[in-house]
């Protein structure tokens, strides 16, 4: 029966994926199938955390966070949970052998959103690292299937494509961030006062996290390499639509990516592969 239930925590891990993420889901399914339900455990697990300090404000939220967190280490210690998407997770932690100190900084990046923080170069790093470098360094170790000399090899630049996307993230949410959140994440930029020599600065900081990235992307195996490749093109896009707006535009509006120029990215990212353009 166990099996039963197991099944049944996989597939709302996938539906808590699809609900929030068109784009990473889209990027999920490109992925062998052997994998897939992995990376969509992962996700899983960071995304109810993240709806935590994101969107339930009317509870309280730190309780709520705290509870995740014994939650999610009770589930890896008895190897179950009645919360299914830490079921899920558990079960990709034992199977992959993920690193406990990635989800320590990860639920620390998370505990910092509940806070108003005046980020730093310092304690923003500290924030990518956890937020977004850890979870794609989580994958990785999914990706690679226990090959540690790979592992270490690709480590630098799976830290430099989360960087990419959470830094991505950061600026397209400018406008919400600040006014409903309450939230400045980029040092030295008060958003009240960016300019265009700061977006410029920031633009281009993220342009060299992604040429870096695409390094360890031409190097992934066969079982990942198409979708994570289909995101990072996904990604650039947003860059590409953030650089051409105006700050103005930029702090009043939302970029998005259209699903039909989504799903065109699905062939460009196979013909690149078969070619070898990477």
């Amino acid at each position: 029966m166990i099996d039963i239930y197991t099944e049944v925590c996989l597939k709302a891990s996938r539906i808590v994926t699809t609900k929030y993420s068109t784009s990473f889901s889209i990027g999920i399914m490109l992925l062998d199938k052997k994998i897939r339900d992995h990376i969509y455990s992962i996700y899983g697990f960071v995304r109810l955390a993240d709806e935590i300090v994101d969107s339930f404000h009317e509870h309280e939220q730190e309780y709520l966070l705290n509870k995740f967190e014994s939650d999610t280490y009770e589930a890896i210690e008895h190897r179950i949970s009645m919360n299914p998407i830490l079921h899920s997770f558990q079960r990709t932690y034992h199977e992959y052998n993920l690193d406990r100190n990635h989800i320590d900084a990860f639920l620390e990046s998370m505990r910092m959103d509940l806070h108003k923080i005046n980020y730093n170069k310092d304690n923003f790093e500290k924030y990518i690292y956890g937020s977004a470098q850890v979870v794609g360094l989580m994958c990785l170790q999914v990706y690679v299937e226990g090959n540690l000399k790979l592992y270490n090899e690709l480590l630098p630049h799976a830290i430099s494509l989360g960087s990419a996307f959470q830094k991505v993230n950061f600026i397209r949410d400018l406008s919400s961030d600040m006014n409903e959140l309450g939230r400045s994440y980029f040092p030295n930029v008060e958003l009240n006062k960016i300019d265009k020599k700061s977006k410029k600065m920031i633009e281009d900081d993220i342009q060299a996290d992604f040429e870096h990235a695409l390094i360890g992307i031409s190097k992934l195996p066969k079982n990942s390499q198409y979708g994570v490749y289909t995101a990072y093109l996904y990604y650039l896009v947003l860059l590409k639509k953030i650089k051409s707006l105006k700050i103005n535009k930029l702090m009043s509006t939302r970029v998005r990516v259209s699903n039909i120029h989504k799903l065109l990215l699905l062939p460009k990212a196979k013909f690149n592969i078969l070619i070898n353009r990477l």
